[in-house]
């Protein structure tokens, strides 16, 4: 753990580098495997474009912002477009397989042929093959004509769930509660400890960005992303933020050298869902908030700016009802949006870093993205668009609009010639690009990509995933959860008998526990279960996915019929995990003792019930007492409707 914080095996150069520098007090760190190192005034330098001199973008003595607009100049203009999307990394295995590093062909079709060097890698295997994988990609990236890196960025890895287009699978990382738990503890020492040991992960394993943190206000109880926000309290998840971002980074003022660039998402109001639907979708396109919520939801953005991010992500939502200086928002997404993006973020909040667009909000909107894949038809990401308020507008005109609103960079874009074909139409003013590209690549030059590029897969093995960092994050889960009702204080004694609901009985038996099969030998009940859904757009890729519907559990709720069933006598110990803010009504009514978790394994729960680990969290959203209440309550409205069963910031026994 240790190691992650101070993140001291960050881009060492390493034995299997055609060429190597060690660093001086005056030589900066290089490593190379294709391109060479030229020496000038005692001095090495990576001569990335090949032409045996130095040329001033190549000149690490130089200022990120020198550097970077003398690398502008020479850039033809399918080369900026290139530096303008994100571009997928392909598995190297087919569709539904496991792959164990990328398809080299279409990296190379991508990276060099095309210029596109910000990409997004999904790829979910073993650290030493993760770290060989993105080295592969940043070889061929220095084979380009200007041998600009790879910028590599992922989701999240070391959250509790796993969800398409928010989160990665975590492989060997070490796990931790979703981003409403670290908002439950209500800790920011903690979060940016938390922050550094992400920062060494990704660094070590070949990642400089990262599309997180995820700071939206969860003040809409029925949104499907509510578990990775920092929560429902402006100034918990605003501080929560900043210190993340410090760690993540590695200082407090903006991204460091070995740090990984933060991706604060998504500015704003994405969470207020009008419908409680989630704006990948058509039918949950719209937010809904008026001035007075919208100072809200900024309060955790203006928190994270204060250690200055690389970059923000802009939310995919229209913007209903919302007037700002006396004038009503254009319903058109955030993305497109130039008073929110220019006026505000750059104006008012003083942004000056990267802004990058969430994905497909240049893609065509087509039947299926409208209306949902047909009956018996599998719904597919090929469909996916959320092109909103501008699904009339050609490709190119969507790039041109996005630009002139201040966006820098694409989501999800494999081809930038329509951005090319914007400003060959004079659709787009080429001063614009510039602009975009120069910021773009000033914060390459800043994560020290241009001197070393390349990881050791050896310490990507070895030093994450440690023992420490498996408990720490062990202790963040536990640690985390709420304890909402408690009859006594007792914790379970070595050899208690435990009738079980969702918990592993082999994590029973570990603990101390001894699991029984009927009610008559328990001394106590275990339940674990997770918030309730609905399954309401299946014929939508992202609506398949997701939460949606209803947060009370149903009558004929698995966990529900199993208290039921249960002797009126035998104690019952309830956790509750809430991706959503659940409605506890029956297990408040029939649980002697209870918990909410937020991303918390059957170990960080037997720890806590066992009294190994003690838990300190606070509620980080209310908990509503109804569908009624839910339904009546503001989508943009913080901690808003008619008597919660439990108030944002409960816990028991807390003031």
């Amino acid at each position: 753990m240790q190691r992650n914080m101070l993140a001291g095996a960050m881009g060492l150069a390493f034995s299997g580098l055609l060429a190597a520098c060690t660093p001086t007090a005056d030589q900066a760190e290089l490593g190379s495997r294709d391109v060479p190192l030229i020496e000038v005034d005692g001095l090495q330098f990576r001569d990335l474009d090949k032409d045996g001199a130095l040329t001033p973008y190549e000149d690490w003595r130089l200022t990120p912002q020198e550097r970077a607009e003398d690398l502008v100049a020479r850039m033809t203009l399918d080369e900026k477009a290139g530096q303008m999307v994100v571009g997928g990394l392909a598995g190297n295995a087919p569709p539904g397989e496991p792959a164990t590093g990328y398809d080299l062909d279409a990296v190379t079709a991508l990276v060099a042929e095309t210029g596109v060097t910000h990409v997004i890698s999904r790829l979910a295997t073993g650290n030493t093959a993760l770290a060989e994988a993105n080295n592969a990609v940043q070889q061929v990236a220095e084979n380009g004509r200007l041998g600009i890196p790879a910028v590599i960025m992922t989701d999240p890895r070391h959250g509790f769930t796993e969800l398409a287009g928010a989160s990665v699978e975590g492989g060997q990382f070490a796990q931790f509660p979703n981003g409403v738990g670290i908002a439950a503890l209500d800790d920011p020492a903690f979060a940016e400890t938390y922050g550094a040991l992400v920062r060494g992960d990704l660094r070590a394993t070949g990642f400089t960005m990262l599309l997180g943190p995820q700071i939206d206000l969860a003040t809409e109880p029925r949104w499907p992303r509510n578990f990775d926000t920092f929560g429902e309290d402006a100034d918990i998840s605003a501080r929560t933020a900043e210190a993340f971002v410090r760690g993540l980074q590695g200082g407090p003022d903006g991204v460091e050298a070995d740090g990984v660039a933060a991706i604060i998402k998504h500015f704003a109001g994405y969470s207020a869902s009008a419908t409680g639907f989630d704006a990948h979708n058509y039918y949950g396109r719209h937010s809904r908030l008026n001035a007075e919520e919208w100072e809200q939801h900024i309060r955790p953005f203006q928190g994270a700016l204060a250690a200055s991010p690389a970059g923000v992500m802009p939310a995919y939502s229209i913007l209903q009802e919302l007037e700002l200086d006396g004038a009503p928002m254009e319903q058109v997404g955030v993305g497109y949006n130039r008073y929110l993006l220019n006026d505000v973020l750059r104006g008012e909040l003083g942004f000056e870093g990267v802004i990058l667009s969430d994905w497909a909000i240049t893609r065509d909107c087509s039947s299926e993205c409208v209306e949902g894949h047909p009956e018996g038809e599998p719904p597919s990401f090929a469909t996916v668009s959320t092109a909103w308020g501008v699904e009339d507008l050609s490709e190119a005109e969507r790039f041109a609009k996005g630009v002139q609103a201040g966006l820098d960079i694409f989501g999800g874009v494999d081809d930038p010639s329509p951005l090319v074909e914007a400003v060959a139409s004079g659709l787009l003013d080429e001063a614009l690009v510039d602009a975009a590209v120069t910021r773009v690549l000033v914060q390459a030059f800043e994560l020290g990509l241009f001197e070393n590029p390349f990881v050791d897969p050896a310490l990507a093995e070895t030093e994450i995933g440690t023992p420490d960092e498996w408990a720490m994050g062990l202790q963040a889960q536990a640690e985390s959860m709420v304890l909402l009702e408690m009859e006594g204080n007792a914790a379970l004694a070595e050899g208690t008998r435990v009738l079980l609901f969702g918990v592993n009985e082999e994590a029973a038996r570990a603990a101390g526990l001894e699991p029984v099969s009927n009610a008559a030998e328990a001394d106590v009940a275990v339940v674990r279960t997770r918030s309730p859904s609905e399954m309401l757009h299946p014929q939508y890729i992202f609506g398949s996915m997701h939460q949606e519907g209803s947060l009370a559990f149903p009558s004929d709720h698995p966990a529900l019929q199993f208290m039921n069933g249960l002797p009126a006598d035998l104690p019952v110990i309830a956790d509750v995990q809430l991706d959503r803010p659940a409605i506890l009504v029956p297990f408040k009514d029939r649980a002697s003792t209870l918990f909410a978790s937020f991303g918390a394994s059957d170990r960080a729960f037997l720890d806590v019930l066992t009294g190994q680990a003690t838990p300190r969290g606070s509620l980080p959203f209310e908990l509503p007492s109804s569908m009624a209440a839910v339904e009546a309550q503001r989508p943009g409205a913080a901690a808003d409707s008619a008597d919660p069963l439990y108030p944002l910031g409960f816990r028991h026994g807390g003031t």
